[in-house]
């Protein structure tokens, strides 16, 4: 259960980093490619599939937000860590001035936003809050 309360946005953090670690050159690296019925060739990138799984990865913590219990607020302290190491790394590293790292820290935003969003919704739903004006 220790896997759940980690965000799953860190998981494309630690692959970007490894990657560009390795060789940077294996971000923009085309994985298949193959024609469509139009014409066009569809290839699909490392980076293209980073993103993919960022979008998968999104999708999961939005889940994972709607959880009312103690370590949802664990695991939003841990999207929030996680975003601002993505944008300490967007800010100062080379290899994460990229339009695929800004994407997936614009994923991460949004996993706090969500996040957070969620859970005051619950909450006020819960406690009978409402918003004041």
């Amino acid at each position: 259960m220790f896997f759940l309360q980690i965000p799953a946005l860190l998981i494309t953090l630690i692959a970007y980093n490894v990657l560009a670690l390795v060789n940077n050159d294996l971000i923009n690296q085309v994985l298949f490619s193959f024609p469509l019925i139009s014409g066009a060739s569809f290839s699909v990138s490392v980076s293209d599939l980073l993103l993919a799984f960022g979008i998968l990865f999104l999708t999961i913590e939005v889940i994972k937000a709607t959880r009312t219990n103690t370590t949802s607020v664990i695991d939003h302290m841990l999207s929030m860590v996680v975003f601002v190491a993505f944008l300490i790394e967007f800010l100062t590293l080379p290899f994460a001035g990229t339009s695929t790292f800004f994407l997936l820290m614009l994923m991460a935003l949004a996993d706090v936003i969500a996040g957070f969003s969620v859970s005051i919704a619950a909450a006020r739903r819960d406690f009978g809050g409402s918003i004041v004006n």
